[in-house]
């Protein structure tokens, strides 16, 4: 059972930091990860261009395990923290820059690159200083509060920064208004640095363990050989990647769709709409297609449950394909069908989430292989994300949806052959992952 640290200070109530730290942990990602597209939108860039840049931004994530075991080195994880998030705070104010440079596209992607690795590294040491600060049934306890706060920073991101964006936009024009946004996340994350170096468990500069680089380098292949080994791995690996083949694709270019115009094939909503939608009743539908999509796979088992998951995957690429054809000019309507789409999302992704852990992390490195899977599960979603702009702009928005419908077949397919686990889990494990796998 790990252990909290230590301290002759009064031990502060877990909530006081839990929260500030996941929900930082949450603002990083979503502005790279989906913001960043949707700015780059509005400033006239094609799709392909976004799709391209904003898929490589995600390996950041997808190669975090690589790196992870090191971050053990240092001599604080608190430490870790509280530099990334600092780190974060300046890249946001480099963004703000950028973006009146001469060379702003350029600019910005070396930025977000900076801001990609940065947030990637402070979630390693996040989820260790976590495990390194509560006991077991601690853990258990506020890993309810970290989903909630993790997803609440995708309320100020895809919720009201998105509106603020779009009010500013028409008045100080898109680049001068996104400058200001991210000065605005700049300042808030540098308050929040500032109250986590205060808040945070453990001192800056307490011990580590007697590691060595080479120890840690050492570890690190056996981890990863363990991890080929496994009967039947190759099979898995691309169970997992074809699992999330075609959710890169719409999740990329859905929103970008509903902000195009309609004389070229999209919505033509704008940035407030859709920050809107996506913040309130996008986010909720996916928490609630989470919960739901837990109990059901509990009751049913994963062996059971897994083809129902994986269409319920299929119904977002049905909706915006519905949408596509329909061309609906009223905002419930729109509303309703991303209520729709996030629903089966967050229903289906469960699947992957329980597999990786019942399927491939279980043995001798177990918490080690959950890492490399969700790296894995990463690196589907973003190759497919990556060449959802060169594929949505040689077919068009229509048969660009239909063609996502038919990337949900090979997993099904392979649902035949790949091994899966046929025990239930003894409760939904939705909350027991790591929170970053539920965007």
């Amino acid at each position: 059972m790990s252990q909290p640290q230590t301290s002759s200070a009064p031990a502060r109530s877990p909530i006081r930091w839990v929260s500030s730290l996941y929900f930082v942990q949450g603002m990083q990602f979503f502005v790279v990860m989906l913001i960043a597209g949707l700015m780059f939108k509005n400033m006239g860039v094609a799709n392909d261009q976004i799709a391209r840049w904003t898929g490589l931004l995600g390996l950041a994530w997808a190669f975090k395990p690589l790196w992870s075991p090191f971050l053990e080195l240092a001599r604080s994880k608190k430490l870790i923290v509280v530099a990334g998030q600092f780190t974060g705070a300046a890249g946001l104010a480099l963004m703000a820059v950028a973006l009146q440079l001469p060379m702003w596209f350029a600019a910005s992607i070396a930025v977000l690159f900076l801001l990609a690795y940065a947030s990637a590294t402070h979630d390693i040491a996040c989820d260790g200083l976590y495990m390194a600060a509560l006991d077991d049934k601690q853990q258990a306890a506020y890993a309810g509060w970290q989903g909630a706060f993790f997803n609440a920073s995708k309320f100020l991101t895809l919720g009201g920064l998105l509106v603020l964006a779009g009010h500013l936009e028409r008045g100080i024009g898109v680049m001068n208004a996104w400058s200001v946004i991210f000065a605005l996340l700049s300042v808030l994350l540098f308050v929040l640095a500032s109250y986590n170096a205060y808040a945070l468990p453990g001192a800056l500069n307490t011990e580590h363990g007697d590691l060595t680089a080479a120890g840690v380098w050492r570890t690190l292949r056996e981890v990863i050989a363990d991890f080929l080994g496994k009967p039947g791995i190759w099979l898995m690996i691309l169970f997992i990647v074809m699992f999330r083949f075609a959710e890169g694709q719409v999740q990329t270019i859905g929103p970008l769709f509903l902000i195009e115009a309609r004389d070229k094939g999209g919505l033509g909503l704008s940035t407030e709409q859709v920050g809107g939608i996506y913040g309130t009743v996008g986010t909720a539908a996916f928490l609630l297609g989470s919960i739901v999509g837990g109990y059901f796979t509990s009751w049913m088992s994963l062996r059971r449950a897994m083809p129902f998951l994986i269409v319920a995957m299929a119904v977002p690429n049905a909706t915006f394909y519905y949408l596509a054809v329909t061309m609906p000019a009223d905002l419930w309507h729109v509303g309703l069908a991303v209520a729709v789409e996030m629903l089966g999302y967050g229903f289906g992704f469960v699947g992957m989430i329980l597999f990786i852990m019942q399927a491939v992390a279980p043995g001798k490195y177990q918490t080690a292989h959950y890492a490399l899977g969700s790296g894995v599960m990463q690196l589907g979603f973003i190759f497919s994300k990556t060449i959802s702009g060169d594929i949505q702009l040689a077919m068009g928005y229509e048969h660009f949806f239909l063609w996502t419908i038919a990337c949900g077949a090979p997993a099904l397919i392979l649902l035949l052959f790949v091994r899966m686990p046929g025990r239930a889990p003894q409760e939904p494990a939705v909350a027991a992952a790591p929170v970053e796998n539920a965007t």
